[in-house]
């Protein structure tokens, strides 16, 4: 019987060179986002992190100024291989990338009066959403180990959906006030699990 990803025990990279081409590889599979991909890369196909790795490392990189990828990229890259890793993992990330987006500035700028070159950019924004919508669905897994509980949990997404949604409150104000709150919430919570045991 196959062991389930979230109880197994990660696989590491090889090398930093290993390292640089899988985050190419995930870089240049993510259009229009690349979490999904990344997620895909690291949790199932390399198993390089658990579930709940990925999740907590994706937390770490949004609080943290920066691309959320990038971030997730140079903490990883650190763990595996210390600043040598966060260098090769980010270059990965970034390298061809960017080559690719020079080029399609460059072209965009000459056939952007074409009507089918504005209809295959919009196109581009419903994959977006999409994705980010199937990479939130296979994060609300790790809920289930979550120190507060997955309602708990549920309920602080919704309501930083809400303050930032629907009543348009700035980012960076939910992400220190309410982020700032729910990592204390759950230092405390961690605290009274190792104090009990």
């Amino acid at each position: 019987m196959a062991e389930h990803p979230e109880h197994s025990a990660p696989a590491r990279p090889g090398s930093c060179t290993e390292l640089f081409v899988a985050f190419t590889r995930l870089a240049l599979q993510g259009f229009g986002g690349v979490l999904p991909v990344a997620h895909r890369e690291l949790v199932e196909r390399t198993r390089w992190l658990t579930p709940a790795e990925f999740a907590e490392l994706l937390s770490a990189g949004q609080v943290l100024p920066g691309p959320n990828i990038v971030n997730v990229a140079l903490i990883a890259g650190d763990r595996w291989f210390g600043w040598r890793g966060a260098l090769s993992a980010a270059g990965g990330l970034l390298l061809i990338p960017a080559l690719i987006v020079l080029a399609a500035g460059a072209l965009h700028r000459h056939w952007q009066h074409l009507p089918w070159v504005a209809g295959a950019l919009r196109g581009m924004g419903a994959v977006a959403a999409g994705l980010v919508v199937a990479t939130g669905l296979k994060l609300a897994r790790t809920l289930k180990t979550h120190p507060l509980g997955r309602w708990p949990a549920l309920g602080l997404a919704g309501l930083t959906l809400a303050l930032v949604g629907l009543w348009r409150w700035p980012l960076a104000g939910v992400v220190l006030g309410l982020g700032g709150a729910s990592m204390a919430l759950v230092a405390a919570v961690l605290r009274r699990r190792e104090a009990g045991r």
